[in-house]
């Protein structure tokens, strides 16, 4: 499972915040070559993460200012080994859509049994509640991506 895409709608609040921490956890873990993008079901293509995004991943430490926005195709379903997602529908939008991502779509609060709800125009706040939940799905696949 090398190739890890994460998705969203629009692909500029939740996915990029989402890819940047699963990158910076595999750093730790560079054997294993795992690649990850992200996209937007309903992406804003070429527009930079939304400010608010922007804003809390540099309080992190993880810069994400080169990140624009990127359409989910069939070329990146077909690149994927595992789909992440942040709600429900974007499950089956993407089934519905592209049959053949059948059984690597799951949610990134897969195994926690949650939703990350869009920030998306809700102010900061929003955006700080999304990112928490974010970092534990993100610690959540991690512990399975890592075990050996």
């Amino acid at each position: 499972m090398n190739h890890i895409l994460i998705i969203c709608t629009g692909n500029i609040c939740r996915s990029p915040m989402a890819e940047a921490l699963f990158r910076q956890a595999f750093e730790e873990y560079p054997d294993l070559g795992i690649e990850v993008r992200s996209a937007g079901i309903g992406a804003l293509v070429g527009h930079a993460a939304d400010n608010s995004a922007l804003k809390l991943m540099d309080e992190r430490h993880v810069d994400i200012s080169e990140h624009r926005g990127e359409q989910l195709d069939s070329k990146l379903v077909k690149w994927a080994n595992l789909i992440l997602v942040m709600e429900p529908h974007h499950k089956r939008d993407i089934e519905g859509r592209y049959p053949s991502a059948r059984g690597k779509v799951f949610r990134l609060g897969e195994w926690d049994n949650f939703d990350i709800p869009d920030p998306y125009r809700l102010g900061i706040d929003a955006f700080r509640h999304a990112l928490d939940i974010i970092e534990k799905g993100v610690s959540s696949w991690m512990v399975k991506l890592t075990a050996s």
